[in-house]
């Protein structure tokens, strides 16, 4: 096993605090994710719905939670799939029902093929039915998924029931991390912090930027990470202005920067980190110039992460912040800025995205920029500056976690200071 078995009590916990939101009479269902195909009979490496996670712990395909609290015989039952000889050969383990138990915490496990018939008969004692959809901004629907298969059946078959959505009770809880969370986050920051200082003592000119990638994916591996939180992003030169630019097969030139947006993902938790560094070791004069100007908008971003605003609301000092360092920079004059249009203004040419998103079991968790924020949240902190005309890429991102006191990074030990990242360039063999 890649990691350390998280603590049983974390997922009755979470259980009970998702139980305790429901209306009299209910009972909910959550799919696991599906296998996705990737071509001929491979399929990609599964990875567990995010919500069944939290609920269970288990990562396994091809499972169901049915939780009915108001009903004394079926409370909550996992189901699995029921291994056999074939599946043992071919695939390898699955979960005993024993296992099951000891992970999950939940009492009562059943193989998948009586799902059916427990359902009916909790169905017939309940009047409402929570169903689980992904309602993530960022996501977008182009396929069916077990949870959708699921609900189209359970409408046609019960149409008497009332309907309703699981995904706002999920977002209210998993928005604030528990102690355990928190931990598992700072686990893989720590994870990509040892990665980014090998990447540091490594990149060089005429180094290849899938080699780079290469190297993230061994260090992430040997430190028992379970895969990329995401795609990572290793752009050379004019490719840092791609701001999802994942062809990672470019050459890292002399005199370039390298813009570098990667982190580890942990028992399913997520880091976020970029930093932008220069190939061959120093900082040109402008590099630097622009570099330390996105660096001091991060800074001052970070103390404005508090509890009781929002990321809308920090945002649009951040872009304040931004316009007057860009006039600094000579991108544009106060005059300018006078006359432009206020539909478009002038920073979003070389600041277009937000200034940072929620992070968790998702590396873009739930939660909107309308959230209000509050302790034990965990956002990104991450402003950036694009001038494709001089080839300049500059994204710096933190992982920052919310409290009581004020904002804590995650990342505080990661080198972020231009000189220091210089520093340790300079100090590889």
């Amino acid at each position: 096993m890649r990691f350390h078995s998280i603590h049983t009590e974390l997922f009755i916990r979470n259980r009970k605090r998702y139980i305790d939101l429901l209306l009299p009479g209910s009972v909910a269902v959550f799919q696991a994710n599906d296998e996705m195909h990737r071509n001929g009979d491979q399929n990609f490496p599964y990875r567990q719905h995010s919500d069944f996670f939290y609920l269970t712990g288990i990562s396994q395909e091809k499972s169901i939670l049915l939780l009915a609290p108001g009903n004394k015989k079926y409370p909550e039952i996992l189901f699995l799939l029921e291994t056999n000889e074939h599946i043992a050969v071919w695939n390898g383990h699955k979960y005993t029902q024993e296992e099951a138990i000891r992970l999950s915490g939940i009492q009562k496990v059943m193989w998948l093929s009586s799902f059916d018939a427990i359902l009916e008969e909790v169905m017939m004692l309940s009047g409402n039915i929570y169903i689980n959809t992904m309602e993530n901004p960022r996501y977008s629907m182009e396929y069916s998924t077990r949870d959708l298969r699921f609900i189209a059946s359970v409408k046609e078959k019960y149409p008497g029931h009332q309907f309703q959505r699981s995904a706002p009770l999920m977002k209210q809880l998993r928005m604030v991390k528990q102690q355990e969370e928190i931990d598992l986050i700072k686990t893989a920051c720590d994870i990509t912090a040892g990665t980014f200082n090998k990447v540091l003592n490594f990149v060089r000119p005429g180094v290849m930027e899938y080699e780079i990638q290469a190297l993230i994916e061994h260090e992430f591996t040997s430190k028992k990470a379970w895969n990329h939180s995401y795609y990572p992003i290793i752009a050379g030169g004019a490719s840092a202005c791609v701001l999802h630019y994942v062809d990672n097969d470019k050459e890292c030139n002399d005199g370039d920067l390298l813009l570098l947006d990667f982190g580890a993902e942990y028992c399913c938790y997520s880091s976020d980190l970029s930093r932008t560094i220069p190939v061959n070791g120093k900082f040109s004069s402008r590099q630097k110039e622009v570099y330390n100007a996105v660096l001091r908008v991060m800074k001052q971003a970070t103390t404005m992460m508090v509890a009781g605003t929002t990321i809308d609301g920090y945002h649009a000092e951040v872009c304040k912040l931004m316009e007057k360092e860009m006039i600094g920079l000579g991108l544009f004059t106060k005059e300018d800025v006078n006359n432009q249009n206020p539909d478009k203004p002038m920073f979003m040419k070389y600041f277009m995205h937000g200034i940072g998103h929620f992070m968790g079991l998702d590396v873009h968790d739930v939660g909107t920029r309308q959230d209000i924020i509050a302790p034990g949240m965990i956002i990104t902190c991450e402003p950036g500056m694009y001038i494709p005309e001089e080839g300049i890429g500059i994204r710096i991102e933190n992982d920052i976690l919310i409290t009581a006191e004020g904002p804590v990074d995650l990342m505080k030990e990661i080198p972020v200071e231009a000189d220091d990242i210089e520093k340790v360039m300079r100090s590889k063999g």
